[in-house]
């Protein structure tokens, strides 16, 4: 056929009447039928479908696995028997404490091997005399218990008259012997038929008990093993799974008697805790350097699994979570739920959270230089202030407080610090430099004062610098022509912060820094050293944790660069003395309580409360003129009066630049200018706000009237 398309309408037929072109119908002959599949190639197909379908997998790993049960049932069974009846046991045992270099532990299994072949001679040697003894026996009990039946047939018969009864007992005896020989004849058969069946039965139950099966052959619910119970024989598993060619040599030497290595597995918060020696030549920080590898291997995750090195020589301590456990929060803080909570610098201790085991950690200040870091957003803040606020709950403590982020986090202490700077800028840096020095200046006094009278005791001065990095990272350089940030000798921040960490502690003057993400330029080695408290939230390098807490906690174990930035906020490594920390390790994780700004506000309401309406001097901008009688009297706020060295103290705070170089004499001078000189009460020479205010009212008054004329 040449024309595969038949046309039904001439094409000269003319257009419709709307102008159209006429519709034309075209006929397409069928398509030809498509060839039939092969029957072998559907055969396949289906063959395939069926091997391949769930059930027939689940069918097939269900034979596998009640097969291998019973098989491996039996080995376990065998080995079992082979144990009760031979030495191999203490053999295995002697091995594993030569592996792991414990040479008493082996002198003892070998004396115990030693005395369980003695007494396996002495049992056989007794069977070569058991024979002869055992005849013996049953004549001597066969004799005794004919002649005990005949005698109870004499009995019987002199009690009825009748001389047959003489052998009744006897013959009773005789009848329920025949009796249980048909028991056992009839019995027999059907025993010998199901007996082997019951054995294999108790064979696969055992199996079935140790899951004896390869984990693809296990049930579903087995399979899933996350969160499975911590045992011996599954952490012996993953430390000879972790990588460790000696480690795992070491393992398999021992056999079944890995578990030799391990402690007691304790219970210890939302987890259990264990210690491991290592054997001879496996170093504990090739086990330390396999965390992530160990946790999988335990089934956890990395952030669930912490190892810590103990006092013990070749020694690791594992703390592992329940699965999911660290993901809960934990309670709020007793200074949230308890209204009679007060505070004490010298013998309290805050409550700052929870350590791993779920126990409060509490953390002593007293005379402790402090210092917090992580990574932006992860708690830092929130932890510095909860400290503070426990602090603030005792009336003797002073604070002098920067904030350099300046977004009100510390706002609640306006009315507890004496000091309050809140702002970014580098005007606000300049001015918590200044507090610092203030602060310096502050303890210089002390000292000299300590040492014309060693019996003096000071109100404890808490300078607490949040956002520290600003400090350090401020290129600002003074009149002076020293720089403001930086960390070299001329640096006025880092200076001040130097001299208060060498000094301060010794007459209560402490430093408190928050600083984000360390470096070496925004928190240079010396200041980080001298602090006595370090803690740190999640980090991003090892390099940057033996910056925050030291090289000596990050070799035993610390490891805040292995926390979860966002997942772990509030969870703090900390090295200190101030908090209780288990024997042999040098630091603690500790989950802090997270205190929001409406609770910390009514916190601060209560130390508020205790101080009776204490006077925070806000800091003011630089380019503002200073009124020096004006600042005297916003100094000295409610109180009726204050010792001189107190208001100069609070003047240099106000603004060290103006008031850097005041003294009493130049205090004197200005109050004598206004008619209100300094007076002594008790002996020492005070500023009444009486008089202040006097002053003020009548330099208003003169400035008024010369002003009218």
């Amino acid at each position: 056929m040449s024309e595969n398309v038949v046309h039904l309408h001439k094409p000269t037929e003319p257009p419709t009447s709307d102008g159209t072109a006429p519709t034309v119908l075209t006929v397409v002959p069928d398509a030809p039928p498509a060839r039939p599949v092969p029957l072998w190639v559907r055969s396949g197909r289906a063959v395939r479908t069926a091997v391949t379908h769930e059930r027939t997998r689940s069918a097939g790993r269900s034979v596998v696995r009640h097969s291998l049960y019973t098989f491996n049932g039996g080995r376990i069974v065998a080995r079992r028997a082979w144990d009760g009846r031979t030495g191999s046991r203490y053999e295995r045992m002697i091995r594993a404490a030569e592996a792991a270099g414990n040479l008493e532990a082996a002198e003892e299994w070998e004396e115990r091997l030693q005395r369980f072949r003695a007494a396996r001679h002495h049992r056989r040697m007794d069977l070569l005399h058991s024979p002869v003894e055992a005849a013996k026996g049953v004549a001597v009990g066969a004799g005794m218990s004919i002649g005990t039946l005949v005698a109870l047939g004499i009995v019987m018969a002199l009690n009825t008259g009748h001389v047959g009864d003489v052998i009744t007992p006897l013959s009773a005896t005789i009848d329920f012997i025949a009796l249980l020989i048909r028991i056992v004849q009839i019995v027999w058969g059907p025993a010998l038929t199901i007996g082997p069946f019951l054995a294999l039965l108790a064979l696969w139950s055992v199996g079935r008990k140790q899951h004896a099966a390869p984990a693809w052959a296990l049930p579903a619910n087995v399979r899933s093993d996350e969160g499975e119970p911590i045992t011996p024989s599954i952490v012996v598993k993953a430390l000879r799974d972790l990588g460790v060619p000696a480690l795992r040599n070491a393992i398999k030497e021992m056999g079944d008697a890995g578990a030799s290595m391990l402690g007691p597995i304790t219970i210890a918060g939302c987890g259990v805790e264990v210690d491991v020696t290592l054997p001879s030549g496996v170093a504990t920080n090739e086990v330390q350097n396999k965390r992530r590898k160990l946790a999988e291997n335990l089934t956890r995750h990395e952030h669930e699994v912490f190892i810590t090195i103990p006092e013990a020589a070749r020694t690791v301590r594992l703390w592992i979570a329940d699965s999911g456990a660290l993901d809960e929060p934990i309670g709020p803080s007793p200074l949230v739920t308890d209204e009679t909570l007060t505070a004490n610098y010298k013998t309290g201790r805050a409550p700052w959270g929870q350590d791993l085991r779920g126990d409060a950690a509490e953390l002593s200040v007293y005379q402790r230089h402090l210092l917090v870091t992580g990574l932006s957003n992860q708690g830092k803040t929130a932890a510095l202030r909860a400290l503070a606020l426990w602090l603030a709950l005792d009336r003797t403590v002073q604070f002098w407080i920067a904030d350099l982020k300046g977004i009100g986090d510390w706002a609640m202490f306006d009315g507890i610090a004496k000091v309050l700077i809140e702002g970014p800028s580098d005007e606000h840096v300049i001015q918590a430099t200044e507090m610092v020095e203030a602060a310096v200046e502050e303890m210089n006094r002390r000292i000299e004062a300590r040492r014309q009278d060693p019996t003096v005791v000071f109100e404890p001065l808490v300078v607490v610098v949040d956002e520290a990095q600003l400090a350090f990272m401020c290129p600002v350089v003074g009149e002076d022509k020293r720089p403001y940030g930086g960390s070299k000798a001329t640096s006025r921040y880092f200076m001040a912060v130097r001299k208060l960490h060498n000094q301060g502690r010794a007459v209560d003057v402490l430093m408190w820094q928050g600083t984000q993400d360390p470096t070496d330029q925004n928190l240079p080695k010396l200041v980080r050293e001298g602090a006595h408290t370090r803690a740190s939230l999640v980090l991003g390098t090892d390099t940057q944790a033996r910056m925050a807490l030291g090289d000596k906690a990050v070799n035993g174990g610390a490891a805040p660069h292995l926390l979860r930035q966002g997942l772990d906020k509030g969870t703090l490594v900390v090295a200190s003395d101030g908090i209780a920390i288990p024997a042999g390790q040098s630091s603690i994780t500790v989950r802090t309580h997270f205190i929001d700004d409406d609770p910390a506000a009514e916190i601060a309401a209560r130390a508020k409360a205790l101080r009776d309406g204490a006077t925070t001097l806000r800091v003011i901008e630089r380019d503002e003129e200073r009124d020096p009688l004006a600042d005297i009297a916003t100094v000295i706020g409610d109180a009726a009066r204050l010792r001189t060295d107190e208001v100069l103290k609070r003047l240099h705070a106000l603004d060290m630049a103006v008031y850097r170089e005041w003294n009493n004499g130049r205090l004197k001078r200005l109050l004598e200018e206004h008619g209100e000189g300094p007076k002594k009460s008790h002996g020492v020479m005070v500023v009444r706000r009486d008089d202040v205010a006097r002053a003020l009212a009548n330099r208003d008054t003169a400035s008024s009237a010369s002003a009218s004329q």
